[in-house]
């Protein structure tokens, strides 16, 4: 099967997607097939513009496209802050112009976020395998000190040549391992919340997103090195996890899961490295997907049939319970009434925890062959971490083991999504798992 026509006929905003090497004169064919007789305005950072944003606006020019200066964003720490979208804003404002964007996240969001303002669609030309975001709706950007994803349609088409993306730093490059393999993670919680009726399985996005995965994270020294074939796949790989976001418009859920929700907590933490920056989106994904699998292993090891669901049900907090010691838990942060919220949004009654826990327990052994298939484990995944350059400790992005423990407890308060935080939580198991982690001999023992 083709997934990414598949993707493409399914998608609802992005209408083309070139990928492989050396396709970048190819844009402007693109551009014109997209946009006929639209003026084009490249959109880029000093960076993205050395490495190919000169280039795509010599090859539309050259080949009949009405090419207007570009925008250059001069800052060399450039980040997705709003202070960027209110300059392109004004820019775009003064122009008829479809902007073509050149870089990879920040660029991206910025250049979505401004062109969705003006009503117009815009495209991209990718530099770096950094993040899933590329083809997906909304932009996450820094607004009044909170990271807020903000609603805006995804990319007309897309433009990715292997070659340019393989000249990106492998930093880079394993970010976006770290992001396409929470994927991983992501759709076991999924799978969890498919049993107990929470969030059915979506078939055509869950093919989109899980279909190749296995095949896109298997060469992760292939994809660090910029190897041709391993960084395609992974690059692929990446793009399906945003046109499943479009496929599936209700939520996030076919790409987002606990690990993404201990990646927002520190971003609202405003967490950031000794060198003043905070460590990228896919860095903090993959610490949260390691936290994840951990917790499953966990989950997989547990014997359901000794399970005393009477003695949960019974320490299972009321409603008003559980808002309070959320608003208590981030008191001062000025996220109290919204997790609060996010909490009362998942509340199960003692009744309806009762059935969620009784139809895990007799769905147990087919729910635990589906999950063994889906997931792989905590040691292999360190190991493909390692080998491609993303964290594996915490102390790799210079946080904490104590302040990251904290971050996982107050993670399961921010998003009303069922995930293996709301499943520890529920079997009154949460400590205990946290303990098999951070306790002696855990994968990120305190001392």
């Amino acid at each position: 099967m083709d997934r990414v026509k598949v993707a493409l006929d399914n998608a609802t905003q992005t209408k083309a997607l070139l990928l492989g090497q050396g396709i970048l004169p190819q844009v402007a064919d693109v551009f014109k097939e997209q946009f006929p007789g639209k003026r084009a305005i490249v959109v880029a950072d000093m960076t993205t513009f050395k490495v190919a944003g000169s280039d795509v606006q010599n090859i539309l020019r050259n080949a009949g496209v009405n090419v207007e200066e570009p925008y250059i964003f001069n800052e060399p720490d450039m980040h997705a802050e709003w202070k960027y979208i209110e300059r392109l804003d004004e820019v775009l404002s003064k122009t008829d112009a479809i902007a073509v964007a050149v870089g990879s996240g920040t660029i991206n969001d910025t250049t979505k976020l401004s062109s969705f303002h003006q009503g117009r669609p815009y495209m991209i030309v990718g530099t770096a395998a950094s993040m899933d975001g590329y083809v997906a709706f909304g932009a996450s950007i820094t607004r009044d000190g909170a990271k807020q994803t903000f609603g805006c349609a995804a990319p007309r088409a897309v433009v990715a040549d292997v070659n340019v993306i393989a000249t990106a730093p492998s930093a880079m490059t394993a970010s976006g391992y770290g992001d396409l393999y929470a994927k991983v993670a992501c759709g076991a919680d999924w799978i969890v919340a498919d049993l107990i009726g929470n969030e059915p399985i979506d078939p055509l996005s869950w093919g989109i997103v899980q279909g190749g995965l296995r095949e896109a994270l298997a060469d992760p020294a292939g994809a660090k090195a910029g190897e041709p074939d391993a960084l395609k796949r992974l690059i692929e790989g990446l793009f399906l996890g945003g046109f499943a976001l479009q496929a599936y418009p209700k939520t996030s859920r076919p790409a987002s899961g606990a690990e993404h929700q201990i990646s927002h907590m520190l971003n609202m933490d405003h967490f950031v490295m000794k060198n003043g920056m905070a460590p990228s989106h896919g860095f903090q994904v993959s610490i949260g997907t390691l936290l994840s699998l951990s917790f499953y292993e966990q989950f997989l090891k547990t014997d359901m049939q000794r399970l005393d669901i009477d003695a949960c049900v019974a320490l299972w907090p009321s409603l008003e319970e559980q808002t309070a010691f959320s608003k208590k838990l981030f008191s001062g942060t000025g996220f109290e009434d919204f997790c609060a919220g996010e909490i009362a949004a998942k509340y199960v009654t003692p009744e309806q925890l009762r059935r969620e826990l009784t139809l895990i327990r007799d769905n147990w052994i087919a729910l635990k062959a589906k999950l063994e298939k889906q997931l792989i484990s905590v040691e292999e995944t360190i190991r493909r971490f390692r080998a491609v350059g993303a964290p594996t400790m915490p102390e790799d992005i210079d946080l904490d083991r104590l302040q990251l423990r904290n971050t996982i407890c107050r993670a399961q308060h921010i998003r009303r999504r069922y995930t293996i935080l709301d499943i520890a939580l529920r079997m009154g198991k949460f400590e205990e798992w946290l303990d098999g982690v951070f306790g002696r001999n855990g994968i990120w023992e305190i001392k």
